[in-house]
């Protein structure tokens, strides 16, 4: 599994989300997305982590972000914790990893769990930030100040 580096084209997909809408990501060119891939709905450092995006949104709009969390759980347990955060963005579902994969996080045998990391990707469809292994806590607002948002 390779990792993704800045300049690199950003892996297309089309994956649900909670409601299960179909969301496609070269059907958002034309605009800047931030894409985060987390392990689990409603663990505490994954709660954290998308309460910071939820809080954020504001501003990551006015600058033009779209945001979606990533993760392998189902429509039912995204719609569960979106609703019990009050999760202000689509949370769309990898079930089988492929994307996790494509964009160098998913599980492996040494890692049973997806790397937490988030993709900074332009309105081009290129990486332009790629982000492995963050911390859930404080890490939105890191990025907003190297985004300089």
């Amino acid at each position: 599994m390779t990792e993704l580096k800045p300049g690199d084209p950003a892996p297309d997909f089309t994956l649900t989300d909670a409601d299960e809408k179909e969301w496609t990501l070269s059907d958002l060119r034309g605009e800047k997305v931030i894409l985060y891939f987390y392990p689990i709905d409603d663990t505490p450092g994954c709660t954290a982590q998308a309460c910071d995006f939820r809080d954020a949104k504001r501003e990551l709009d006015e600058a033009g972000y779209r945001v979606f969390g990533v993760s392998p759980q189902d429509a039912e347990s995204h719609r569960a914790f979106r609703d019990k955060y009050d999760l202000n963005f689509p949370l769309l579902v990898d079930a089988d990893q492929a994307v996790a994969h494509a964009y160098g996080t998913g599980a492996s045998e040494e890692r049973p769990l997806i790397k937490r990391s988030t993709f900074i990707i332009d309105e081009n469809g290129i990486v332009t930030e790629a982000r492995y292994g963050v911390r859930g806590q404080g890490h939105v607002e890191t990025l907003r100040v190297d985004l300089g948002i």
